[in-house]
């Protein structure tokens, strides 16, 4: 389908990427999500590219480019089938050292941006607790200044690249809550290298998402140099809440090419497969089926172009990227249990792709705000919007 947000440019890179990652990434992918984790020479190799820091200035090694030009290298990490992988490479690419490129001083973007964006050192970014989540203001792992240093104490969870991870970027309390919507100015973002003395990390074993190397990391009294707090001191929970549309888009982006890579499966076994002497793609029922899938898809498609442009357009489309987020990772699981189910025996077996997909589809749907979070904030925003009031006749 063409697309008025993607240029001739845009279908050559999609061309580039999709060639690398069937040739040099898919065939390895499986094995990633057995060992879990991606292994050093993928990041070196993305970093190579230049694709680890599409979004990122110049001043980083970044290409600086436009972000659709990020919507085809995610969409085409998303088509991969591999949710890990995925989740790896973003978090990397678009969460974690998204703060470094946008609030970093000169200082940190030279001595971690630049090496993450070339694929020598990879990041992780740290803000679920076991206690706490969507909810910023319960938030809990301390940072203490104590002369040059913060002294860090707690525990961090859910860490994707946790236990790959050769820094962090750590949700730290550096100050106390306040009352209202505004309570978590005490909120600062803190770069921490894992080699410090006082880092425990211990393996979580998830459902899926399996090669993204999920981690808890225990701090206790993990001593981290003062100058390595992002941006201003007591101002992360403003910069995650920017942050956090931003991993609301790429999530809707990374969901709609998996959606889209759990249709392409399943199309390719109702083609292959007979059953009573007819080909399952002649069954009018099934026909029908993937007809709806299709037009959903298509439909969920443009919603998150149509975000990542308002997004663009240097405004915070807050309401949009979460209506982006929930439509196509809620799809994504859709299409899975569609694809699961229309292969049968065959889907359910561990190994097959239907099944990895039914796996990973439903990480997307809680990670970065779970769908029940993003219908109370769409819902809000809809219900308090002034609008025309009813009249009498309708009113009664």
């Amino acid at each position: 389908m063409k697309s008025p947000y993607f240029t001739l440019e845009h279908e050559a890179f999609r061309a580039e990427v999709r060639a690398f990652l069937d040739a040099e990434v898919v065939p390895h992918a499986a094995r990633w999500d057995e060992t879990g984790s991606v292994p050093p020479e993928l990041w070196k190799s993305l970093g190579r590219r230049g694709w680890l820091g599409l979004a990122h200035p110049k001043e980083a090694d970044g290409g600086a480019r436009d972000l659709f030009t990020s919507v085809v290298f995610l969409e085409e990490l998303g088509r991969t089938g591999f949710g890990g992988l995925r989740a790896a490479v973003s978090v990397h690419a678009y969460m974690a050292t998204h703060y470094l490129a946008r609030f970093g001083g000169p200082e940190l973007v030279r001595t971690h941006l630049a090496p993450a964006v070339r694929g020598d050192r990879v990041s992780a970014l740290a803000i679920t607790e076991p206690g706490a989540g969507a909810d910023l203001s319960g938030l809990s792992v301390t940072a203490e200044r104590v002369g040059d240093r913060f002294v860090v104490d707690g525990v961090k969870s859910m860490v994707s690249n946790g236990m790959t991870a050769d820094f962090l970027v750590v949700a730290v309390r550096t100050g106390p809550a306040g009352q209202g919507p505004r309570g978590a100015t005490g909120l600062s973002l803190l770069v921490v290298d894992t080699d410090l003395p006082g880092i425990t990390r211990v393996r979580q074993r998830t459902l899926g998402w399996r090669s993204a190397g999920t981690a808890a990391l225990t701090f206790h009294s993990v001593h981290v140099p003062a100058d390595r707090v992002v941006g201003r001191l007591d101002h992360g929970f403003y910069y995650l809440m920017r942050g956090l549309q931003l991993e609301r888009l790429v999530a809707a982006v990374l969901a709609v090419g998996g959606a889209e890579r759990a249709l392409e499966d399943l199309c390719a076994f109702l083609r292959e497969r007979s059953v009573a002497g007819s080909v399952l793609a002649g069954r009018q029922a099934l026909v029908h089926r993937i007809a709806d899938l299709s037009t959903d898809l298509a439909a969920t498609r443009q919603l998150v172009h149509h975000t990542a442009w308002l997004y663009e357009q240097g405004g915070l489309p807050a309401v949009e990227c979460s209506m982006a987020k929930l439509r196509a990772t809620e799809l994504a699981c859709r299409v899975a249990d569609a694809s699961l189910q229309l292969q049968g025996s065959h889907g359910y077996m561990e190994e097959s792709s239907a099944a990895r997909a039914h796996r990973d589809a439903r990480a997307a749907t809680i990670a970065a705000g779970p769908s029940e979070v993003l219908r109370d904030l769409i819902g809000r925003d809809r219900l308090n919007r002034p609008g025309t009031p009813a009249s009498p006749a309708r009113r009664a």
